[in-house]
């Protein structure tokens, strides 16, 4: 089969599109025939060199196509899927409390296992999602990770409640986008960020009722401005540590802030006592469970919200793909089409 790989770190210039063994499935596996998949910015890091990659090594978490072959009650020759990208043991307190993220063996494919920047690849039967027929490879393959993070963060981590009010930093991006569309779905207002007039449009678009240019105006001030000086009740935040201090600020008494990301960089700081005299809750995530993603995906199924599909490229252009998405010139997921 065809695939995109790195067999070193560094830049672009490491990707290879080459020629590779088809994929055999495990017992209680099923081989994908990839149909789509889309980009993160953990590919770029991992192309860049965080730890835990096995070289040579094929990026690609976000998986839509069709079963191939695999021995599974139910599951049919020619099964249209979207895949679950979180693999875990399945055994331990975590897994069967329905908590299969805080699993200690809990990895990604496309990170610890080979992903889909390739024809085919192989996943646990647990992890396929079967697709309506109205939706198609490109939008289901651009739905799970950022969805899945969105939803965990806003409704189990942060407990959103309706009428409350959201900042979505970088509405741009994957989970900016999604953010948008989960928060509004549980009927809270939005407050977003971008860096440019044409991708606040597009977050306007998407149901966040303001728009804050995060590379021209001061965020916290700008919200107090919208909010009555208030602030916000929750704020999401994935950008890291050039925004952080700001996130903080725009936090009312008794706010939440949610992260799951550090694109900018990990070290953020924090005035201690503006923690505690203001009673403001730091609140970590990491992905979600499977039972999330199952419940986002049916108000997705239903037409309650969905992804912002920027661009579609073939396989081979998988170098230009990252570039963009480098670049931050997307607004919402870049996927790769085959």
């Amino acid at each position: 089969m065809k695939a995109v790989r790195f067999h070193e770190h560094g830049g672009l210039d490491v990707l290879r599109y080459e020629d590779v063994d088809d994929p055999e499935p495990a017992p209680g596996e099923v081989l994908i025939k990839v149909r789509a998949c889309a980009l993160n910015h953990l590919d770029l890091w991992q192309r860049r060199g965080i730890p835990g990659v096995p070289l040579p090594h094929c990026p690609g978490s976000d998986i839509a196509g069709e079963v191939v072959r695999g021995e599974a009650p139910g599951v049919a020759e020619g099964l249209r899927v979207m895949l679950q990208p979180g693999i875990s043991c399945g055994r331990c307190g975590a897994c069967l409390g329905g908590q299969d993220n805080l699993c200690r063996s809990y990895g990604l494919v496309g990170h610890q296992w080979e992903g889909g920047y390739a024809e085919f690849v192989t996943v646990p039967v647990e992890n396929l999602i079967a697709l309506p027929d109205r939706i198609g490879f490109v939008e289901a393959a651009a739905f799970p990770l950022t969805f899945l993070t969105a939803w965990h963060m806003l409704v189990t981590r942060a407990q959103l409640r309706p009428g409350e009010t959201v900042l979505v930093l970088a509405a741009g991006s994957g989970v900016g986008q999604a953010a948008i569309q989960v928060a509004r779905a549980q009927g809270a207002r939005v407050i977003a960020t971008a860096g440019s007039v044409e991708k606040l449009v597009r977050a306007r678009e998407l149901g966040a009722h303001v728009g804050i240019n995060h590379y021209q105006d001061d965020i916290a001030k700008e919200v107090r401005l919208f909010t009555d000086r208030r602030g916000v009740d929750v704020v999401v935040e994935h950008v890291g540590q050039s925004t952080w201090e700001q996130s903080v600020k725009s936090l009312r008494r008794g706010g939440r802030l949610v992260t799951c990301g550090a694109t900018s960089g990990p070290n953020g700081s924090v005035d201690i006592r503006h923690l505690f005299t203001r009673q403001i809750s730091l609140i970590g995530s990491y992905m979600g469970s499977k039972g999330e993603l199952l419940q986002a995906a049916d108000l997705f199924f239903d037409g309650e919200f969905g992804p912002a599909v920027d661009r579609t490229y073939s396989l081979e252009a998988a170098a230009e793909a990252q570039q963009r998405l480098e670049d931050k010139a997307q607004f919402g997921k870049i996927v790769l089409e085959l």
